[in-house]
């Protein structure tokens, strides 16, 4: 199976088969070892796309192994590969990931007490360590020369089942229980994991469009 074959799947599958590839930006690079699945338009309450496309979530249209990168909380930016086909807006957020170039550069990054094995354990220490910035929204991981690429190891690739371990995703409201996490059984560098509430409890009947629309934005996101 090449790259592209892996990314033109179910999302659920895509999310696997990039677990052990290398992800390579601004002269780091690393080794997946988490991804969360995100679905399409009106197939996944927690997805950026699931209400349609917007100026925002516009990259998740695209082909597969297109970037799209997104700012959370007004703080840090999160990165997801799209996969499936062009216009389902399927998406995998890269969620973690262990350092096997550039560690050097990778600490200069990251001012942190954090373990050489915890510095890329999270989607937004994850960007922060390879420089990914908003700059690289819409660009391809599968071009060669790209400025951010995702590379096959060979052997030992994709991972074998067993070797992969599923659990519900992280901090998300809608669909919080769908077993859509998915993380290297034997990797340390895996981030932690914080339960989302249930929109059911996180609105009051009588909340505002406005005021959910606010909340949902700023929700963990894809």
């Amino acid at each position: 199976m090449n790259l592209t074959a892996a990314l033109s799947v179910p999302v659920d599958l895509a999310a696997q088969y990039l677990l052990g590839t290398y992800l390579h930006a601004n002269d780091v690079t690393l080794r997946l070892t988490e991804t969360e699945a995100y679905g399409g338009v009106g197939e996944d309450p927690a997805s950026h796309a699931h209400r349609g496309q917007t100026a925002r979530n516009a990259a998740m249209f695209s082909a597969p192994g297109t970037l799209y990168v997104y700012f959370s909380y007004g703080m840090h930016w999160c990165a997801n590969v799209v996969c499936d086909q062009e216009g389902r807006a399927s998406a995998v957020l890269l969620r973690a990931g262990e350092i096997v170039d550039g560690l050097a550069i990778a600490i200069d990054r990251t001012p942190t007490q954090l373990s050489n094995s915890r510095l890329a354990s999270g989607p937004a220490r994850l960007c922060r360590v390879l420089g990914i910035q908003g700059d690289l929204n819409g660009v391809s991981v599968l071009e060669p020369r790209g400025p951010v690429r995702v590379m096959t190891p060979g052997a030992g690739w994709p991972a074998s089942p067993g070797a992969v371990s599923r659990g519900p995703r992280v901090g998300v409201s809608g669909a919080a229980d769908r077993p859509w996490r998915f993380w290297l059984a034997d990797s340390m560098a895996i981030s932690s994991y914080r339960a989302g509430k249930r929109r059911s409890e996180s609105f009051p009947e009588n909340a505002s469009r406005s005021a959910r629309s606010t909340a949902l934005s700023r929700e963990k996101p894809e």
